[in-house]
């Protein structure tokens, strides 16, 4: 160890030159010898941590294809995947160095494991500036928001003195080179809405000019977008006569809806403006009056929206306006004898459910996005398989995915349905095994998915098949229940929670298709390559 101690310091000797190594040592000096706070000290730490692997990449990647930004997070890692194997595996070969010393440094600033590979380039600094300049490169709005996260990575680096500020430069360029190289491979397409093609076979609806007869539910805690215009503008301005209930802080939207279908004059459209929670509990409710369902997509996800084709306010009040819609199939989720809970896209339990918990235990102090990016990192690196009991079959898995409607074989986490009719579940077993790949098959759609299997990055030990009905028991995970999600909601957090529905050793989950039950306002097919092309040139598409 001492002779590779050795070899390293020289070999940095012999090639970084001696103005380089000046201006290393009066970096080094100058950070050292600040005072800070114990509290900062931990915070860039902790920001180095995270970091470590990918992790805090990996996370994001995780959030921006969720949010259906996949050319983004499929760039921002493809950058990420380039930049490291580089670093690692070839330039701090050539370039190799000896850290700083940790005498130097205070002793708080101390990393848990101080790093042993050679120093130059900062691994750190490359993955971090290859991933932001990737993304940026798709989303330069979002490439703009993760600037700030790579450089506080790359600072932490000095900050713990893990690295030089040659090290730093040197990373942070050879990262954002390689982003720079894959758009002259692949060329980017920045701001080009990444919109599933729609399903399902177009029927006509009662048609409303001006919003008369539309009671119109609205959550305005259901999420944000970066780039949406407000929904609620859309909606005064183009239906002036419908009637729009905002809900207070914690309200129901359940409720609402059955307060307005309970009055003497009912209306005729039932609608709803949030997030895919928010929808399910209000297409309950038109299911159970036979009305027609109006989508307006107002949360941060938005999947059942996307799915069904009106993914922007313009395009719904189009489809409303006209009269044009579709019959779709929904799912029943039932915990032992309660009444049953409307699903939309997908019920699950396992590392999506733990994510959903994660972040809804962190939206009031951090807001959705940011709440997100900080339950992925915390799946990523504590989540735990769950037991489960299926057709008699006991098995440890980390994730069970019952989507509503047929989705792509090839994607392990399927957050939003493929199809809207069908008359089947389809279900996605992710059975235990390394928790990194676990977190990972949640980010990828196909394509990515395809490569990313082939190169051992993603789990190969997923159960896939149809069915009408899936019956699942839930053993307990350390002492309770684990969280079950549906449509980005938790529908069981806790003993307290699942009360009636824990039953001894677990507690028995019912999910069954109910087909063509629901019909939803949305422009008819041969509008939509129209449609899209005109709020694009308009700049009113919500990406």
């Amino acid at each position: 160890m001492a002779q590779s101690n050795v070899r390293v310091a020289v070999q940095r000797t012999r090639i970084l030159p001696k103005w380089v190594r000046r201006w290393d040592a009066a970096a080094a000096r100058a950070v050292n010898r600040r005072h800070t706070h114990p509290a900062i000290d931990r915070f860039w730490s902790h920001m180095s941590g995270f970091a470590d692997r990918g992790v805090l990449w990996w996370s994001i990647a995780g959030v921006l294809a969720v949010l259906h930004r996949r050319r983004a997070s499929t760039r921002g890692l493809t950058s990420l995947l380039i930049a490291s194997a580089l670093t690692n595996l070839i330039a701090k070969r050539v370039f190799g160095g000896d850290r700083p010393l940790l005498a130097d440094v205070p002793i708080g600033r101390h990393l848990p494991k101080p790093p042993i590979t050679p120093s130059f380039p900062s691994g750190h600094s490359a993955s971090a500036a290859a991933f932001a300049a990737g993304v940026a490169l798709e989303r330069p709005r979002i490439g703009a928001v993760l600037v700030p996260a790579a450089l506080g990575v790359a600072y932490s680096r000095l900050h713990t003195g893990a690295h030089w500020l040659s090290d730093v430069v040197g990373g942070l360029t050879l990262g954002a080179g390689v982003a720079g190289l894959t758009a002259l491979v692949v060329p980017p397409k920045p701001g080009e809405p990444e919109l599933p093609p729609p399903t399902g076979t177009d029927r006509s609806l009662p048609a409303s000019q001006q919003g008369e007869g539309v009671f119109i539910v609205v959550n305005r805690l259901s999420g944000s977008s970066l780039v949406r215009p407000d929904p609620l503008r859309i909606i005064a301005a183009r239906l002036p006569l419908a009637e729009v209930r905002v809900l207070d802080d914690g309200e129901d939207p359940g409720s609402a809806a059955r307060e307005a279908l309970g009055r003497g004059e009912p209306p005729h459209v039932l609608g709803v403006c949030g997030g895919d929670g928010t929808v399910a509990a209000v297409a309950h409710e038109a299911i159970a009056a036979g009305l027609p369902l109006f989508v307006v997509p107002g949360g941060t996800f938005n999947h059942f929206a996307r799915a069904s084709g009106a993914a922007s306010a313009d395009l719904a009040v189009d489809a409303l306006q006209r009269g044009e819609g579709v019959r779709v199939d929904v799912g029943e989720l039932r915990f032992g004898e309660e009444e049953p809970i409307t699903v939309l896209n997908t019920a699950s339990v396992g590392v999506y459910a733990d994510f959903v918990a994660a972040r809804e235990a962190r939206e009031a102090r951090l807001g959705k996005w940011l709440a997100a990016v900080v339950a992925a990192v915390r799946v990523l690196r504590h989540a735990h398989p769950v037991t489960v009991v299926m057709n008699g079959r006991r098995a440890q898995v980390w994730s069970l995915y019952v989507g509503i409607g047929a989705s792509d074989p090839e994607v392990v986490a399927p957050l939003q349905r493929g199809t809207l009719d069908g008359g089947l579940l389809d279900v996605r077993v992710l059975h235990a095994g390394s928790r990194a790949r676990a977190a990972a098959s949640l980010a990828f759609g196909r394509r990515v998915s395809v490569v990313m299997r082939r190169l051992r990055l993603l789990p190969r030990r997923v159960e896939a098949f149809s069915t009408v009905e899936l019956e699942v028991l839930v053993r307990p995970r350390q002492g309770q229940p684990p969280g079950f999600a549906h449509d980005g909601e938790l529908a069981v957090e806790g003993p307290a929670e699942a009360s009636a529905a824990y039953r001894g050793p677990g507690y028995r989950t019912t999910v069954r298709i109910v087909p063509a039950v629901l019909d939803v306002y949305r422009p008819a097919r041969d509008r939509d390559v129209k449609a899209v092309s005109e709020r694009r040139a308009g700049n009113t598409i919500e990406e």
